[in-house]
């Protein structure tokens, strides 16, 4: 099997897994997610991403991604898993194409829900939570790791974990421009699932924080911390 029939294979699993989900929205109350930073979208539902980094820009693609973080643990972590990893119930997102097919079919899930025998299995979002916050969720999920690239790394990235742990107390011992170098390089080796250029990994959450400061590298070390435990 190639490896497009392969990824067009699990994308496809995902969506048909969406009609065995099991009750477990119906008590959950959906929580409003700030998009301050982000620019509208209006009224009129989209169908393509526009956040993307090749349509808004590096910074904006940057802030989708934190507040679709912040929007996807509030709202759909329960049933869709950490850092969107599925513990088998839901559906895997990280399969679902980030191309135009599958922005048509996730925004009309987010806006409409989905409904089983009178039973609500997934809560319609789209006037509790708005466009915007569909955008940046989307860009959130198509941009979560391969875990299989993840693990190939994972024992490198644990000792850079540590060491950088060890920073966060004596800064002064850091070479900060080496280690943001050798994270960004591992960051540029691991794949989305989705197809999505960049991976947000934990190798590249945490490059990013590193300046140099104790604040930073403590942040960088919980980063790769959370990526870690997430993977597995």
């Amino acid at each position: 099997m190639t490896a497009f029939t392969l990824k067009s294979a699990c994308a496809a699993a995902a969506l048909t897994a969406i009609a065995t989900l099991v009750q477990a929205h119906g008590d959950v109350a959906p929580q409003a997610v700030d998009t301050a930073g982000l620019p509208e979208t209006g009224d009129e539902w989209l169908t393509e991403n526009p956040y993307r980094a090749a349509e808004a820009g590096e910074e904006v693609w940057a802030r989708a991604v934190e507040i679709g973080a912040s929007g996807y643990n509030q709202n759909c972590a329960r049933c869709h898993g950490l850092e969107v990893i599925s513990g088998g119930l839901a559906p895997d997102l990280r399969f679902l194409e980030a191309e135009e097919y599958g922005d048509e079919w996730y925004v009309e899930r987010f806006q409409t829900g989905y409904t089983q025998n009178g039973t609500t299995k997934m809560p319609a979002f789209g006037e509790l939570l708005g466009q915007d916050a569909a955008w940046a969720i989307r860009t959130y999920i198509e941009t979560r790791p391969d875990d299989a690239s993840m693990e190939e790394v994972s024992d490198e990235l644990k000792g850079l974990r540590d060491q950088i742990a060890g920073y966060a107390e004596n800064p002064a011992d850091a070479d900060a421009d080496a280690l943001k170098t050798r994270l960004n390089e591992i960051a540029a080796g691991i794949e989305t699932l989705s197809g999505a250029p960049v991976a947000d990994s934990a190798a590249y959450r945490a490059a990013n924080l590193i300046d140099g400061t104790q604040e930073a590298y403590a942040r960088a070390a919980e980063a790769l911390t959370i990526g870690l435990s997430a993977a597995h």
